[in-house]
């Protein structure tokens, strides 16, 4: 289980170096462009074989059935039941309109309430045991739940303010501390931050940005959004 303990500045930092590695670049460089269809040879012409002359089937003469309007009474003076029209059984159509009904979505644990948004995220690290790791795209989706429930500040760099509010990093860095994704995961969510950011003209870190004047909660909603989109179609 992860232990180090960053501050937002510090993921900030540490995300901007991996971005402009070499190995980061090739990730996501031309990830979006799909290469040039190779070009097949013709397949050789198979030969054209008579069909084979099949003699029809001599089908019985079927009596088509009587017509009973609804409501009628049947045979015994009852009337007609509409399960007789049916071709297959009645359960038999329920359990397969259950199989084409989509999947239940996964349950998903409920962030820690207002209490839990105050509190020091090292006291959040047990929830972190036995939970598997998650793709960066996912932990953005964590990150933006705790920006929606918890609220988003602006103020110079902290975690949290006095409302248990976060700023992008510190969001992502909760996300972190509740199970959702390594601190490997946290980097590469953060770094294709930035690249998102680089795609939009911003030059600086993701502090700088979520603090500049004028700056909203629905900016980083939306800025999240679309980093969520570009990760998610590269397969992170």
């Amino acid at each position: 289980m992860d232990t180090v303990h960053l501050t937002p500045d510090q993921l900030d930092a540490q995300v901007a170096r991996l971005h402009d590695t070499d190995a980061w670049q090739q990730i996501v460089t031309g990830w979006d462009r799909t290469g040039a269809k190779p070009v097949l040879p013709d397949p050789a012409p198979r030969p054209v074989l008579p069909e084979p002359v099949r003699p029809e089937p001599v089908l019985p003469e079927r009596t088509p059935p009587e017509r009973v309007p609804p409501g009628s009474p049947g045979p015994a003076g009852q009337p007609a039941d509409w399960r007789r029209l049916l071709s297959v059984p009645v359960s038999s159509l329920v359990e397969e309109s259950l199989r084409a009904l989509p999947p239940a979505p996964a349950h998903e644990h409920p962030l820690p309430g207002r209490l839990g948004a105050l509190l020091p995220d090292r006291l959040h690290m047990w929830r972190r045991i036995g939970r598997p790791d998650v793709r960066p795209s996912v932990h953005l989706g964590h990150a933006r739940r705790i920006l929606t429930e918890w609220g988003w500040q602006n103020r110079p760099y902290r975690l949290r303010d006095a409302r248990g509010a976060r700023c992008l990093c510190g969001a992502m860095l909760t996300a972190h501390r509740l199970g959702y994704g390594s601190l490997e995961t946290v980097d590469r969510a953060g770094a294709w931050l930035i690249t998102e950011l680089r795609s939009q003209g911003w030059t600086g870190l993701i502090g700088p940005w979520n603090r500049a004047p004028g700056r909203t909660a629905a900016d980083a909603l939306s800025l999240l959004d679309a980093t969520i989109r570009r990760a998610s179609a590269a397969g992170h």
